[in-house]
């Protein structure tokens, strides 16, 4: 077994990227501090083809070289907007028709291993501040709150880790 060479892994262009199908998920980052995670989620959003990317907020914005360091130029092929208020985007997102999905630790959180996204709907899922998480004004504001399962003894994970589980998760279960 031999590992692939940069051109035999067929990548699509930045122009193919823009054109062909995506999944039906925006990303909302509420208020990420850190730019390293805000570059990730580029990366993770270009690897599994996401709709779009709002940084609400204090959420910094391309161009930054912190941001372009992790990001390996996703901020050129995935489609992003900020918003200064998450609530805002968040009641917009709705008049759309977009499932809002926050992703945070609640009393009537569902599982992921028990959410089942439906073919055809489009989700928005929230991601909040690394400390304080998603604002309760859009926790209020959301159909659904989703918990990925955890089983060591830290409280939470990294935002970019949880963007990629939890994209992953609803990119393979949308795929079936």
């Amino acid at each position: 077994m031999r590992k692939l060479k940069m051109e035999e892994l067929n990548r699509v262009s930045v122009e193919e990227f823009k054109e062909q199908e995506k999944l039906p998920v925006v990303l909302v980052l509420d208020n990420v501090r850190s730019l390293h995670n805000v570059g990730s989620t580029f990366r993770t959003a270009d690897a599994f083809a996401v709709s779009k990317i709002y940084l609400c907020g204090i959420t910094g914005t391309p161009p930054h070289k912190e941001i372009n360091k992790t990001a390996l130029g996703a901020t050129d092929s995935v489609n992003w907007e900020h918003f200064t208020s998450t609530a805002e985007l968040v009641e917009q997102l709705k008049v759309e028709n977009n499932q809002i999905i926050a992703i945070e630790q609640a009393d009537r959180s569902v599982s992921l291993t028990d959410f089942n996204p439906t073919a055809g709907q489009k989700y928005a899922l929230v991601f909040g501040n690394e400390v304080f998480g998603v604002e309760d004004e859009v926790m209020q504001l959301a159909d659904t709150v989703i918990e990925i399962p955890q089983f060591g003894t830290k409280h939470s994970l990294n935002i970019s880790v949880a963007v990629g589980v939890v994209v992953w998760d609803f990119l393979s279960k949308l795929a079936t």
